[in-house]
């Protein structure tokens, strides 16, 4: 598998602008409407500038640069401290068109759904942006904006009922500061970390989102790691080479461990088939 995705992105590089352009064209309906919603643009201090749509977040300008714009990603674990770990659904023969050409990814958004771009991976439980145009998500005390979103779209992708998650079950840990580009498509986001610990969750795919489900606890994350048959998304490697197992540790402590005034900056470095983050400061 993994020399079968590395080859793609190897001829991915190589393939020309009417072959980019024939297969951005190629977004299925879904993704069109999604790649219109509005994503809030920031400086690297985290202070907004305004909006811009998703497709315009995504894509590298003429000067190599892409839009910076917040994000978040939420870990939700059970009263046991097990983690649930999704895969995303594979590709219909529509979107393998689309695959080929858009192969960098780190959160679910390039062309609006994380299979697209990174079909049949392993990843924490959902990354996505809160919207401009829903004004209740752009409110930035305690991050309420960014868990008003985390909650819209566990409902979306995994069928959490609203009434079964309250903003207080999100844990807002702290911010990493990402950029990386890989020829026309790219990110560079801001993204908010946020745990939830909580029992008696119903759950209900998306199946246009998810293939599968997983509880992972942490004895058994290194096995479920290199047994796996599918890649990790590179966000979720990041995050569990970097952060996580010291985050699992202090699961009943995580209220010390709350870092609001530190932004984590990284950068990228090449991994296999696809690119990786490292963290390399610690404040801005």
């Amino acid at each position: 598998m993994a020399k079968v995705i590395k080859t793609i992105c190897a001829a991915t590089r190589n393939l020309t602008s009417p072959m980019r352009n024939f297969a951005a064209n190629r977004a299925l309906p879904l993704q069109e409407a999604a790649l219109e919603e509005r994503c809030i643009l920031v400086n690297e201090l985290d202070k907004a500038l305004g909006d811009a749509t998703k497709r315009d977040c995504h894509i590298v300008n003429s000067q190599g640069q892409v839009l910076l714009h917040r994000a978040f990603s939420v870990f939700l674990f059970n009263a046991g401290n097990i983690l649930k770990i999704l895969k995303n659904i594979e590709n219909n023969k529509c979107k393998e068109v689309i695959r080929l050409v858009v192969i960098l990814h780190i959160d679910n958004y390039i062309f609006a759904l994380e299979e697209i771009t990174f079909p049949n991976h392993y990843t924490n439980t959902c990354c996505s942006h809160p919207l401009f145009e829903i004004p209740e998500e752009t409110e930035e005390h305690e991050a309420i904006g960014i868990r008003r979103a985390a909650k819209r779209r566990l409902n979306y992708e995994l069928g959490i009922p609203l009434s079964e998650l309250l903003l207080s079950d999100f844990l807002y840990l702290t911010r990493i500061h990402y950029h990386a580009v890989n020829g026309t498509w790219g990110e560079h986001e801001i993204d908010y970390v946020l745990f939830i610990q909580k029992d008696n969750i119903t759950l209900d795919p998306n199946p246009d989102e998810i293939s599968e489900t997983r509880w992972v606890s942490k004895s058994e994350i290194n096995n479920f790691v290199k047994n796996i048959d599918s890649p990790l998304s590179p966000w979720f490697k990041l995050i569990l080479k970097n952060k996580l197992l010291l985050w699992w540790d202090n699961l009943n402590a995580l209220e010390k461990m709350k870092d609001h005034t530190t932004i984590h900056r990284t950068k990228f470095v090449q991994d296999d088939y696809f690119y990786v983050i490292s963290y390399v400061t610690m404040n801005i």
